[in-house]
């Protein structure tokens, strides 16, 4: 079986390890896939540093319609099996040329199609029609979690016939393999993700404004449209000094700042199956996540995190103040009991397995 992933190539956050993640996995199983990317960017880079055979389509924009022959004989030429997309330009670029196409098409929804393009107007409402255009023609998905498959045939109008439920997986380390915490003033906190609406960053904003604990500090990392307003609502609320904005991060300076971080932290209005969490529960960081998704798949229970619902910044604040007073060999007890869980229930061997499978359903159908 063949296999050709495409995405657009400029990812920088969980896309861009759900993918790169799934290919190393694939590479080590001896299976055959590769990945195609339009630009140039993150993800190729990211992909080549793996040793994953990937090739650069090489648009000159984001609007580049003339690559489509391209990439349609590309495809065609090399006879691939299944063709697997990632993002809403790759599903995009599909939906115009998968007629043209020998390959099965398979589209991976790693967010909630009707707010990718929230906020962004009347291009942002193309944008979505489009991409939900291209999840109908589509001959198969995978939905990261039992609610966005839920999303999809309740509000998008998708058949629950051709919609396969996976869960994000991660190459987990061994704790021996996990460098030692650093000493460090303060209970700290962070969040890595987007800067955008959806990711809720005022309501962890104002939380700590509420958790009025000036021993709480705050480490947001990420960029996006929302980083100007975040820095000035800090100042507002007169938090600066316990908030510091990181900027987007590599995976290795996340990796290195979270020896001195005490919990990890979503407040995300929707998300998949969230990756940072799974990253931060590697690097032995107890977390805390809004419900969003199929989150109590993640943390079956109070012992091995914390769940508070989706909006509720009086509970986010309350169980801010609530871990940083919780004693260190507690908390380390519940990071070290949800990694056990995750890292068994959730590895990458699974999450390929289960794709591979649905790969051969759907060539069974032919």
């Amino acid at each position: 079986m063949k296999v050709l992933h495409v995405n657009a190539g400029l990812e920088k956050g969980g896309g861009l390890f759900h993918i790169v993640n799934l290919l190393t996995q694939a590479k080590k199983s001896g299976e055959d896939f590769e990945l195609l990317t339009l630009a140039d960017g993150p993800v190729a880079k990211a992909a080549k540093a793996n040793g994953i055979k990937t090739t650069i389509l090489g648009t000159k924009s984001r609007y580049d319609l003339g690559s489509l022959k391209r990439l349609t004989k590309f495809i065609n030429d090399n006879n691939f099996d299944i063709v697997h997309s990632h993002g809403a330009r790759a599903n995009l670029y599909l939906d115009l040329i998968h007629k043209k196409i020998k390959a099965r098409w398979i589209i991976t929804v790693h967010s909630d199609p009707l707010k990718d393009f929230e906020g962004r107007g009347f291009i942002g409402d193309v944008f979505t029609r489009l991409n939900v255009r291209a999840l109908k023609q589509a001959d198969g998905i995978f939905a990261i979690t039992q609610n966005f498959a839920d999303l999809l045939v309740d509000k998008v109008g998708i058949a629950k016939t051709k919609i396969c439920v996976i869960y994000n997986g991660i190459f987990f380390h061994p704790n021996e393999e996990i460098p030692a915490k650093y000493d460090h003033p303060y209970f700290n906190v962070v969040n890595v993700g987007r800067t955008e609406k959806v990711k809720a960053q005022d309501m962890l904003l104002k939380a700590l404004k509420q958790a009025d604990n000036s021993n709480i500090h705050l480490h947001i990392v990420g960029d996006g449209s929302q980083l100007n307003n975040l820095k000035a609502l800090a100042r507002d609320l007169g938090i600066s000094e316990q908030v510091t904005f990181h900027g987007f991060l590599s995976h290795p300076e996340i990796v290195e700042l979270y020896r001195k971080m005490d919990l990890a932290v979503l407040t995300s209005y929707s998300e998949s199956f969230p990756l940072v969490l799974l990253e931060a529960s590697d690097n032995l960081l107890p977390i805390l996540s809004t419900s969003v998704g199929d989150i109590h798949k993640m943390i079956p229970d109070n012992q091995h995190g914390f769940i508070i619902k989706i909006g509720d910044q009086d509970k986010l604040a309350q169980d801010l103040v609530s871990a940083s007073q919780m004693p260190k060999a507690k908390l380390n007890q519940m990071a070290e009991l949800e990694k056990e869980y995750l890292s068994h229930n959730f590895s990458m061997q699974n999450q390929l397995t289960a794709i591979k499978n649905y790969y051969e359903s759907i060539l069974d159908e032919k």
